[in-house]
Protein backbone atom coordinates (compact mmCIF):
# COMPACT_ATOMS: atom_id res chain seq x y z
CA UNK A 1 0.00 0.00 0.00
CA UNK A 2 1.05 3.07 -1.19
CA UNK A 3 -0.11 5.21 1.94
CA UNK A 4 -1.56 4.63 5.72
CA UNK A 5 -4.84 4.55 6.16
CA UNK A 6 -6.06 7.22 8.83
CA UNK A 7 -9.69 6.63 10.74
CA UNK A 8 -11.64 9.02 12.40
CA UNK A 9 -13.43 7.64 15.39
CA UNK A 10 -12.56 4.71 17.52
CA UNK A 11 -16.30 2.90 17.17
CA UNK A 12 -17.39 -0.33 16.35
CA UNK A 13 -17.03 0.52 12.58
CA UNK A 14 -13.74 2.08 12.98
CA UNK A 15 -12.17 -0.14 14.85
CA UNK A 16 -13.44 -3.24 12.88
CA UNK A 17 -12.03 -1.46 9.97
CA UNK A 18 -8.66 -0.99 11.76
CA UNK A 19 -8.30 -4.70 12.32
CA UNK A 20 -9.25 -5.98 8.83
CA UNK A 21 -6.44 -3.33 7.49
CA UNK A 22 -4.04 -4.88 10.24
CA UNK A 23 -5.38 -8.69 9.07
CA UNK A 24 -4.29 -7.54 5.57
CA UNK A 25 -1.01 -6.25 6.69
CA UNK A 26 -2.17 -2.86 5.58
CA UNK A 27 -0.80 0.48 8.27
CA UNK A 28 -3.36 2.29 9.91
CA UNK A 29 -3.95 4.90 12.56
CA UNK A 30 -6.96 6.02 14.45
CA UNK A 31 -7.59 9.02 16.45
CA UNK A 32 -10.11 9.18 18.73
CA UNK A 33 -11.70 12.37 20.61
CA UNK A 34 -12.22 10.78 24.03
CA UNK A 35 -8.74 10.33 26.53
CA UNK A 36 -9.09 6.80 27.18
CA UNK A 37 -10.71 3.17 26.28
CA UNK A 38 -12.88 3.79 29.37
CA UNK A 39 -13.94 7.35 29.55
CA UNK A 40 -17.26 6.87 29.45
CA UNK A 41 -19.55 3.93 29.02
CA UNK A 42 -19.79 2.36 25.99
CA UNK A 43 -23.60 1.83 25.94
CA UNK A 44 -25.68 -1.49 26.30
CA UNK A 45 -26.75 -4.61 24.95
CA UNK A 46 -26.05 -5.68 21.08
CA UNK A 47 -27.22 -8.39 19.21
CA UNK A 48 -24.49 -9.18 16.43
CA UNK A 49 -26.17 -10.71 13.24
CA UNK A 50 -25.40 -13.72 11.65
CA UNK A 51 -26.02 -12.18 8.16
CA UNK A 52 -23.73 -8.58 8.67
CA UNK A 53 -22.10 -8.40 12.27
CA UNK A 54 -20.87 -11.60 12.11
CA UNK A 55 -20.02 -11.24 8.81
CA UNK A 56 -17.75 -8.37 9.80
CA UNK A 57 -16.16 -10.30 12.85
CA UNK A 58 -15.58 -13.46 10.61
CA UNK A 59 -13.41 -10.94 8.57
CA UNK A 60 -11.87 -9.76 11.33
CA UNK A 61 -10.60 -13.24 12.56
CA UNK A 62 -12.70 -12.73 16.01
CA UNK A 63 -15.42 -15.46 15.86
CA UNK A 64 -13.56 -17.29 18.88
CA UNK A 65 -13.22 -14.22 20.95
CA UNK A 66 -16.63 -13.07 20.12
CA UNK A 67 -18.40 -16.62 20.69
CA UNK A 68 -16.67 -15.69 24.15
CA UNK A 69 -18.44 -12.81 25.09
CA UNK A 70 -21.87 -13.52 24.10
CA UNK A 71 -24.56 -13.65 26.87
CA UNK A 72 -25.99 -16.50 26.85
CA UNK A 73 -30.01 -16.73 27.09
CA UNK A 74 -30.21 -13.41 26.22
CA UNK A 75 -32.24 -13.69 22.87
CA UNK A 76 -34.75 -14.68 24.81
CA UNK A 77 -37.94 -12.09 24.21
CA UNK A 78 -40.99 -11.41 25.49
CA UNK A 79 -43.82 -8.39 24.85
CA UNK A 80 -46.37 -7.05 27.64
CA UNK A 81 -49.02 -5.10 27.29
CA UNK A 82 -49.42 -1.89 29.70
CA UNK A 83 -51.18 -3.61 32.21
CA UNK A 84 -48.03 -6.14 32.53
CA UNK A 85 -50.22 -9.15 30.76
CA UNK A 86 -47.27 -11.13 28.86
CA UNK A 87 -48.73 -10.97 25.06
CA UNK A 88 -45.59 -12.75 24.01
CA UNK A 89 -42.86 -15.20 25.34
CA UNK A 90 -40.43 -16.27 22.93
CA UNK A 91 -37.46 -18.28 25.09
CA UNK A 92 -33.50 -18.48 23.89
CA UNK A 93 -33.49 -21.73 22.41
CA UNK A 94 -30.16 -21.28 21.20
CA UNK A 95 -31.13 -21.21 17.57
CA UNK A 96 -31.33 -17.58 17.23
CA UNK A 97 -28.85 -16.28 14.47
CA UNK A 98 -28.43 -13.04 16.87
CA UNK A 99 -26.43 -13.71 19.78
CA UNK A 100 -26.35 -10.39 22.22
CA UNK A 101 -23.15 -9.17 23.69
CA UNK A 102 -21.98 -6.32 25.97
CA UNK A 103 -21.26 -3.15 23.26
CA UNK A 104 -18.42 -2.15 26.09
CA UNK A 105 -16.82 -6.02 25.44
CA UNK A 106 -17.11 -5.95 21.92
CA UNK A 107 -15.16 -2.71 21.38
CA UNK A 108 -12.36 -3.98 24.06
CA UNK A 109 -12.46 -7.25 22.38
CA UNK A 110 -11.68 -4.62 18.76
CA UNK A 111 -9.78 -2.90 20.68
CA UNK A 112 -7.62 -5.61 22.28
CA UNK A 113 -6.56 -6.83 18.51
CA UNK A 114 -4.79 -4.27 17.43
CA UNK A 115 -1.04 -3.36 17.87
CA UNK A 116 -0.46 -0.80 20.57
CA UNK A 117 -0.41 2.67 19.25
CA UNK A 118 -3.07 2.12 16.65
CA UNK A 119 -5.93 3.91 18.58
CA UNK A 120 -4.22 7.66 19.05
CA UNK A 121 -6.45 9.16 21.97
CA UNK A 122 -7.63 12.74 23.29
CA UNK A 123 -7.67 13.57 19.46
CA UNK A 124 -10.54 16.25 19.01
CA UNK A 125 -10.93 17.04 15.49
CA UNK A 126 -10.86 20.63 14.59
CA UNK A 127 -10.95 20.82 11.31
CA UNK A 128 -10.85 19.19 7.90
CA UNK A 129 -10.05 20.26 4.53
CA UNK A 130 -9.00 19.38 1.01
CA UNK A 131 -5.43 19.84 -0.09
CA UNK A 132 -5.54 18.50 -3.96
CA UNK A 133 -4.45 15.07 -5.21
CA UNK A 134 -6.62 13.15 -3.19
CA UNK A 135 -4.81 14.05 0.10
CA UNK A 136 -6.69 15.52 3.01
CA UNK A 137 -5.47 17.49 6.29
CA UNK A 138 -7.11 16.71 9.38
CA UNK A 139 -6.20 19.20 12.46
CA UNK A 140 -7.27 18.72 15.90
CA UNK A 141 -7.57 20.39 18.60
CA UNK A 142 -4.17 20.05 20.51
CA UNK A 143 -2.62 22.24 18.08
CA UNK A 144 -1.43 19.07 15.89
CA UNK A 145 -2.52 17.92 12.39
CA UNK A 146 -2.30 14.91 10.12
CA UNK A 147 -1.72 14.85 5.87
CA UNK A 148 -3.50 11.28 4.83
CA UNK A 149 -3.99 9.92 0.82
CA UNK A 150 -6.86 8.41 2.30
CA UNK A 151 -9.02 9.44 5.20
CA UNK A 152 -12.03 7.39 6.51
CA UNK A 153 -14.69 9.69 9.01
CA UNK A 154 -16.39 6.85 11.11
CA UNK A 155 -17.15 9.62 13.51
CA UNK A 156 -20.84 9.02 14.01
CA UNK A 157 -24.12 10.94 13.59
CA UNK A 158 -21.99 14.38 13.67
CA UNK A 159 -19.26 13.81 11.44
CA UNK A 160 -16.68 15.92 11.01
CA UNK A 161 -15.37 14.27 7.94
CA UNK A 162 -18.99 14.00 6.27
CA UNK A 163 -18.90 18.13 4.88
CA UNK A 164 -15.85 17.01 2.68
CA UNK A 165 -18.63 14.75 0.36
CA UNK A 166 -21.83 15.35 1.48
CA UNK A 167 -24.06 18.80 2.70
CA UNK A 168 -26.47 16.67 5.05
CA UNK A 169 -27.02 17.44 8.34
CA UNK A 170 -29.18 14.73 10.52
CA UNK A 171 -32.76 15.70 11.52
CA UNK A 172 -34.49 14.99 14.54
CA UNK A 173 -36.99 12.21 14.18
CA UNK A 174 -39.40 12.68 16.57
CA UNK A 175 -38.64 10.45 19.05
CA UNK A 176 -36.33 9.99 22.10
CA UNK A 177 -35.14 7.59 24.36
CA UNK A 178 -34.50 7.96 27.99
CA UNK A 179 -32.19 5.84 29.42
CA UNK A 180 -32.41 4.28 33.14
CA UNK A 181 -30.74 0.99 34.92
CA UNK A 182 -31.58 -0.64 37.89
CA UNK A 183 -28.65 -2.68 39.29
CA UNK A 184 -28.62 -6.52 41.40
CA UNK A 185 -32.12 -6.36 40.11
CA UNK A 186 -32.86 -10.24 41.76
CA UNK A 187 -32.20 -8.42 45.13
CA UNK A 188 -33.51 -4.75 44.80
CA UNK A 189 -36.16 -4.65 42.37
CA UNK A 190 -37.78 -9.14 42.14
CA UNK A 191 -40.91 -7.87 40.22
CA UNK A 192 -39.33 -5.88 37.34
CA UNK A 193 -36.78 -8.59 36.97
CA UNK A 194 -39.75 -11.22 36.79
CA UNK A 195 -41.48 -8.75 34.18
CA UNK A 196 -38.32 -8.27 32.43
CA UNK A 197 -37.56 -12.31 31.97
CA UNK A 198 -34.18 -13.75 30.97
CA UNK A 199 -33.50 -11.38 28.27
CA UNK A 200 -35.73 -8.66 26.18
CA UNK A 201 -38.66 -7.21 27.02
CA UNK A 202 -41.03 -4.57 25.50
CA UNK A 203 -44.10 -3.00 27.30
CA UNK A 204 -46.22 -1.49 24.61
CA UNK A 205 -49.21 0.45 24.09
CA UNK A 206 -49.74 1.02 20.50
CA UNK A 207 -50.60 4.61 18.97
CA UNK A 208 -49.17 5.71 22.73
CA UNK A 209 -45.76 4.95 24.53
CA UNK A 210 -43.06 1.80 24.85
CA UNK A 211 -40.50 0.71 27.40
CA UNK A 212 -37.95 -1.39 26.63
CA UNK A 213 -35.27 -2.85 28.48
CA UNK A 214 -32.60 -6.06 28.38
CA UNK A 215 -31.17 -7.96 31.00
CA UNK A 216 -27.44 -7.01 31.03
CA UNK A 217 -24.28 -8.79 32.92
CA UNK A 218 -24.39 -8.86 36.89
CA UNK A 219 -28.37 -8.79 37.01
CA UNK A 220 -27.93 -5.28 35.76
CA UNK A 221 -31.28 -3.86 34.12
CA UNK A 222 -31.24 -1.46 31.24
CA UNK A 223 -34.15 0.31 30.23
CA UNK A 224 -35.16 2.95 27.21
CA UNK A 225 -38.20 4.92 27.74
CA UNK A 226 -39.32 5.64 24.39
CA UNK A 227 -41.28 8.89 23.92
CA UNK A 228 -42.30 10.89 20.62
CA UNK A 229 -42.16 14.25 21.53
CA UNK A 230 -40.87 17.31 19.73
CA UNK A 231 -37.42 18.57 20.83
CA UNK A 232 -39.18 21.44 23.00
CA UNK A 233 -40.82 19.53 25.56
CA UNK A 234 -37.86 17.68 26.59
CA UNK A 235 -36.42 21.06 26.72
CA UNK A 236 -39.04 21.80 29.67
CA UNK A 237 -37.56 19.23 31.72
CA UNK A 238 -34.65 19.80 34.00
CA UNK A 239 -32.80 16.73 33.39
CA UNK A 240 -30.00 18.19 35.92
CA UNK A 241 -32.73 17.26 38.59
CA UNK A 242 -32.85 13.82 38.37
CA UNK A 243 -35.85 13.49 40.90
CA UNK A 244 -38.10 15.75 39.28
CA UNK A 245 -36.91 14.38 35.65
CA UNK A 246 -38.19 11.03 36.38
CA UNK A 247 -41.11 11.93 37.89
CA UNK A 248 -42.17 14.37 34.38
CA UNK A 249 -41.25 10.95 32.56
CA UNK A 250 -43.36 8.45 34.65
CA UNK A 251 -46.59 10.89 34.20
CA UNK A 252 -46.63 9.71 30.87
CA UNK A 253 -47.10 6.21 31.88
CA UNK A 254 -49.79 6.50 34.72
CA UNK A 255 -52.14 3.80 35.03
CA UNK A 256 -49.41 1.30 33.34
CA UNK A 257 -48.66 -1.87 35.71
CA UNK A 258 -46.44 -0.56 38.76
CA UNK A 259 -43.93 -3.29 37.27
CA UNK A 260 -43.52 -1.67 34.34
CA UNK A 261 -43.46 1.52 35.41
CA UNK A 262 -40.23 0.76 38.21
CA UNK A 263 -38.22 0.77 35.53
CA UNK A 264 -38.61 4.78 35.56
CA UNK A 265 -39.56 5.32 38.89
CA UNK A 266 -36.96 2.80 40.79
CA UNK A 267 -34.10 3.60 38.31
CA UNK A 268 -31.11 3.76 40.36
CA UNK A 269 -29.14 6.36 38.01
CA UNK A 270 -30.57 9.65 37.04
CA UNK A 271 -32.35 9.59 33.52
CA UNK A 272 -30.29 9.87 30.62
CA UNK A 273 -32.33 11.65 27.25
CA UNK A 274 -30.78 10.49 24.40
CA UNK A 275 -32.59 12.47 20.99
CA UNK A 276 -32.91 10.42 17.50
CA UNK A 277 -31.83 12.01 14.41
CA UNK A 278 -31.20 10.18 11.21
CA UNK A 279 -29.81 10.96 7.51
CA UNK A 280 -31.98 11.23 4.70
CA UNK A 281 -32.86 7.94 3.34
CA UNK A 282 -30.61 6.37 0.55
CA UNK A 283 -27.94 9.08 1.46
CA UNK A 284 -25.20 9.05 -0.65
CA UNK A 285 -22.60 10.91 -2.04
CA UNK A 286 -21.03 11.57 -5.34
CA UNK A 287 -16.86 9.91 -5.07
CA UNK A 288 -14.57 12.41 -3.82
CA UNK A 289 -10.58 11.14 -4.10
CA UNK A 290 -9.15 9.59 -1.07
CA UNK A 291 -12.13 9.52 1.22
CA UNK A 292 -15.05 8.21 2.60
CA UNK A 293 -17.43 7.04 5.69
CA UNK A 294 -19.03 4.29 7.47
CA UNK A 295 -21.48 3.60 9.67
CA UNK A 296 -23.83 6.53 11.11
CA UNK A 297 -21.49 8.82 9.32
CA UNK A 298 -22.60 7.51 6.39
CA UNK A 299 -25.95 6.06 7.13
CA UNK A 300 -27.53 7.61 10.21
CA UNK A 301 -30.71 5.65 11.14
CA UNK A 302 -32.81 5.33 14.04
CA UNK A 303 -32.07 2.60 16.13
CA UNK A 304 -33.65 -0.95 14.55
CA UNK A 305 -31.42 -3.15 15.74
CA UNK A 306 -29.26 -2.41 12.50
CA UNK A 307 -26.90 0.44 13.01
CA UNK A 308 -23.88 -1.08 15.48
CA UNK A 309 -24.11 -3.78 12.48
CA UNK A 310 -24.54 -2.21 9.56
CA UNK A 311 -21.35 0.22 10.99
CA UNK A 312 -19.19 -3.38 11.36
CA UNK A 313 -19.73 -5.15 8.12
CA UNK A 314 -19.37 -1.45 6.43
CA UNK A 315 -15.67 -1.21 8.25
CA UNK A 316 -15.25 -5.18 7.32
CA UNK A 317 -15.77 -4.45 3.24
CA UNK A 318 -14.25 -1.50 3.50
CA UNK A 319 -11.00 -3.01 4.25
CA UNK A 320 -11.53 -5.90 2.40
CA UNK A 321 -11.98 -3.84 -0.57
CA UNK A 322 -8.95 -1.63 -0.05
CA UNK A 323 -6.47 -5.06 0.52
CA UNK A 324 -7.89 -6.14 -2.80
CA UNK A 325 -6.76 -2.78 -4.75
CA UNK A 326 -3.35 -1.98 -2.60
CA UNK A 327 -2.15 0.17 -5.02
CA UNK A 328 -5.71 1.63 -6.35
CA UNK A 329 -7.14 3.49 -3.50
CA UNK A 330 -10.02 4.98 -6.18
CA UNK A 331 -10.80 1.79 -7.04
CA UNK A 332 -11.46 0.25 -3.37
CA UNK A 333 -13.30 3.34 -2.06
CA UNK A 334 -15.43 2.67 -5.18
CA UNK A 335 -16.29 -1.08 -5.09
CA UNK A 336 -16.99 -0.15 -1.22
CA UNK A 337 -19.70 2.38 -1.99
CA UNK A 338 -21.56 0.82 -4.32
CA UNK A 339 -22.26 -1.71 -2.31
CA UNK A 340 -22.93 -0.07 1.13
CA UNK A 341 -25.12 2.24 -0.63
CA UNK A 342 -27.97 0.27 -1.58
CA UNK A 343 -27.46 -1.86 1.52
CA UNK A 344 -27.73 0.87 3.93
CA UNK A 345 -30.68 2.51 1.75
CA UNK A 346 -32.63 -0.65 1.90
CA UNK A 347 -32.72 -0.55 5.65
CA UNK A 348 -33.86 3.02 5.64
CA UNK A 349 -36.54 2.18 3.45
CA UNK A 350 -37.71 -0.69 5.47
CA UNK A 351 -37.60 1.67 8.66
CA UNK A 352 -39.57 4.16 6.68
CA UNK A 353 -42.34 1.27 5.36
CA UNK A 354 -42.84 0.14 9.09
CA UNK A 355 -46.53 1.55 10.09
CA UNK A 356 -46.39 4.49 12.42
CA UNK A 357 -49.09 3.07 14.59
CA UNK A 358 -48.77 -0.22 14.37
CA UNK A 359 -51.44 -2.61 16.44
CA UNK A 360 -50.13 -4.83 19.56
CA UNK A 361 -50.80 -7.86 16.73
CA UNK A 362 -48.34 -6.07 14.18
CA UNK A 363 -45.67 -5.24 16.76
CA UNK A 364 -45.65 -9.01 17.71
CA UNK A 365 -45.82 -10.40 14.39
CA UNK A 366 -42.68 -7.60 13.72
CA UNK A 367 -40.84 -8.99 16.73
CA UNK A 368 -41.42 -12.39 16.16
CA UNK A 369 -40.45 -12.59 12.44
CA UNK A 370 -37.08 -10.42 13.12
CA UNK A 371 -36.11 -13.25 15.95
CA UNK A 372 -36.20 -15.87 12.93
CA UNK A 373 -32.71 -17.27 11.01
CA UNK A 374 -32.39 -14.82 8.04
Amino acid sequence: MTTDATIIGAGLGGLTLARVLHVHGIPVTVYEAEPSPNARTQGGMLDIHDYNGQLAVQAAGLMDEFRGIVLEGRQAMRILDRDGNVMLDQPDDGTGGRPEVQRGELRQLLLDSLPAGTVRWGHKVSGVRTLGDSRHEVTFADGSAVVTSLLVGADGAWSRVRPLLSDSVPEYTGMSFVETYLFDAHTRHPAVAKAVGGGSMFAIEPDKAQIAAHREKDETLHAYVMLTKPLEWFADIDFTDSAAATARIAEEFEGWAPEVTALITESDTAPILRPHHTLPVGHRWDRVPGVTLVGDAAHLIPPNGEGANLAMLDGAELGQAIAAHPDDVEAALTAYEQTMFPRSAAVGEAEVDAPDNPTLEEVINFFTQAAQPQ
